[in-house]
Formats: C-alpha cells, structure tokens, sequence
C-alpha cells in the first residue's frame, strides 16, 4: 500500500465529539495541497492494530484514503466519520489481540512493535493523533519510539494539560446552558430543585462554566467534595429567593460527597485505560436534597427532578467554536510538520494559538484551580476575571 508520496495518517480516539470532522477535513485539505498522500485510520488505535499486512489483505476496514470530496462532505456533521474506540495497544487483553498477530500469550499484551511495523507497511511519514489524554498518552509512546508524531487535543471536559482548549468544550457548553434552561420549565412548573449531572471525571469546567453563565445557581465539581446539608441549605435558599420557587444544581459525573469519601459512583467494567464509566452522583444528590430539604425550609419537602445529560451534550454538529478551532489545529499541524517540528501538542495559550512538547499531556491533569474560580462556602464560581484566559483555565 506504500506511495511513493509523502504519507500523513489521521486518526480520532476515545469519546466523540463534535469538531473532529471539521479538523479532519482541515488536515487533509491543506496536506492534498501541500503534495501529501492522507490517511484516515479508522476506529482509533484499533485500526493500526488490526491493520493486516499480509499480501492481499483487506484492510478497508482499518485505513481510508482520504481525499477534499470525502472530507467536506462530512465536515459540517457531529461525531468522527473515521469511527473511534479506547483501545488501548500496550495493554490489548490477549482476547483482543489479532489472530494475524504471534508471540503475544499474556492477559495483556503491548503490541506496539506490531504498531510500528504496521506505519511503515502503510507508508506513513508523520502522524496526527486527535484526542484526549489517554489517546494522546499512546502518541507520545510512539514518539519516543521515534515515529513522527503531531497531536491535536479534544475533549468534552476540556482537561488535556497543555493547552487551554480541547475540540468539543465550546459545543458541551453550549449544549449545557441550552438544556438546563429548557429543563428550568419542568422544574419551575413543580416548584422543585432542578439536579443536572454533567460530563467532568477530574476536572469540573463543564460545570463551572455553564453556572458562570448563568445556567445554574450552584455547581458541584470534582476539586472539592461537597457536604449534603451545606448544599441542601444553600438550594433552599435559592429556591425560596426566586418567583418561581425553584433553584439549579450542575453536578460533575466525577463530583464527590463529603459523607461518602473515597467513595466513586462507577460501574464494575473497566476500559483499556482503567476508566471505569461513571453516572449516579446527580441521581445522590437529589435524593439527599429531597431528604434534607425540610429541615431547611419549614418541615416541608421540595421535590427534585433529576436529570443526566450525558451524550446529548456530546452529539450533533459542532458550534461555531468547535467549527473555528478544528480549522486552526488543523493548519498548525501541517505547519509543525512541514517545520519537520514532531513531537508537538497543537495547543492554546492565554488565547493565542501555540504548541508545546506532546510529553505536557502526561505531566500533570488540568483541573479547577478552586483558589482562583471555585467559592467553596458558596458553591459557586468566583466572577474574578480580571487577566483571565477566556476560558479561565491556562496550563501554566
């Protein structure tokens, strides 16, 4: 399958997200023009591990020839059209291994050198991982083992260390401040708290932000522990304050409770990365709301609708953000390559566009620097802009 041409090799891992087809679409166009061949690698690491270089092999399952029709026919839509999955190729549990793949006997196995091989088979000359911090993880791993690697960062929680903003943030916020305000009717009808669980394993700016902007009265992230009465205080007080007797609570899926420390509302099933998938904190919250709620408001009981707002946050087509930034990091990677710069993180700082060493990704999280945003007494941003990045989070 090698060409002569020049090779770049695409690929989209772990979570969909709105932006990531506009920064396919960016990528390959301006490497078409720039005399690159461009390939997609479909369904993340897994494509490049079942990649079959046998003679003869149908590998159209796990590689793509991309060209300018196929990639602007799906840059306006939602989601990745090259597919995505959390494999995970240093750790691939023996059942997942290829059967076209010998010498691999343990419950996990590290079949990198396979991964290796496989980008040399396709021909690829440098590659551009779009993802968040497990993904990226793998790209750094092949850097060191001397591939040409160029990253680009996306995630609903916008918590990759290194830059300020990751593809899709933008169109989670934005989706976040949309529904919780439709579902402000149903709760203002009943007269009741309004508990919306949102994405934000570590790093609590999907909460944050959307109560910034007035979605919400108070938000729970995953920085600080929350105590139960404190909150149920608190809500009350909003609850009674409005004319329409009803007050709003965004909580991060990775929040914790003081009561319950130590304690992670997590399934039992594990991915590759050891992420076990979170959901239930929201469905806490209310039922401790409903319980406490009468001793803080007379003896009488508020109701809670409770909402998990999951995928609807993460799907559809990308808001003007997430359409603008893919462009950007998009054209900054053929940029660093042409450079011959590898090993780089296409990033954002303080609101310019910049780069940084794809080894940032694995040197710390990003999370909410609580002393600066988070009022802690009151549950609620801390409106202290003063010199703040945009998104008020930087990775210095």
């Amino acid at each position: 399958m090698a060409s002569n041409n020049r090779t770049i090799a695409i690929l989209t891992g772990g979570g969909d997200v709105p932006g990531l087809n506009p920064a396919i679409r960016a990528i390959t166009i301006r490497a078409l023009r720039e005399g690159y061949r461009v390939i997609g690698i479909r369904r993340g690491w897994a494509g490049i591990v079942d990649y079959n270089r046998d003679a003869g092999a149908d590998n159209s399952e796990n590689v793509q020839e991309l060209s300018e029709a196929i990639v602007n026919r799906a840059a306006r839509t939602g989601g990745t059209f090259l597919h995505t999955s959390r494999t995970r190729p240093s750790h691939l549990p023996l059942a997942r291994v290829p059967s076209h793949l010998s010498g691999y006997d343990q419950p996990l196995n590290d079949v990198t050198k396979d991964v290796l091989r496989n980008l040399e088979h396709i021909g690829v000359d440098a590659l551009i991982p779009i993802g968040g911090d497990d993904t990226l993880s793998y790209g750094k791993r092949l850097h060191d083992e001397g591939v040409h690697v160029v990253a680009i960062p996306k995630t609903m929680d916008n918590d990759v260390y290194g830059t300020d903003y990751c593809i899709g943030f933008s169109t989670c916020v934005t989706r976040t401040i949309e529904l919780t305000h439709r579902l402000r009717t149903s709760a203002g009808s009943h007269e009741r708290f309004l508990v919306i669980e949102v994405f934000g394993r570590y790093a609590g700016f999907t909460a944050l932000l959307p109560t910034m902007a007035g979605a919400a009265d108070r938000c729970l992230i995953p920085e600080c522990p929350t105590d139960l009465e404190q909150l149920t205080e608190l809500m009350v007080y909003d609850h009674n304050r409005n004319p329409s007797k009803y007050s709003v609570v965004l909580v991060s899926e990775g929040a914790g409770l003081k009561a319950e420390e130590g304690m992670s509302f997590e399934g039992d099933e594990t991915d590759m990365f050891g992420h076990r998938k979170l959901g239930g904190i929201g469905d806490k919250v209310a039922d401790g709301l409903k319980e406490h709620s009468a001793r803080y408001n007379n003896g009488r009981r508020i109701d809670v609708v409770s909402q998990r707002l999951g995928y609807l946050v993460r799907s559809g087509e990308p808001d003007a953000l997430d359409s603008i930034v893919p462009m950007a990091f998009g054209n900054l990677a053929l940029d660093l390559i042409l450079k011959k710069e590898f090993g780089r993180l296409v990033s954002v700082h303080k609101g310019f566009y910049d780069s940084v060493p794809i080894s940032s990704v694995t040197s710390e999280k990003k999370v909410v620097d609580i002393s600066k945003y988070y009022n802690t007494d009151r549950l609620r941003p801390i409106y202290d802009f003063d010199g703040a990045p945009l998104f008020i989070m930087t990775s210095d």
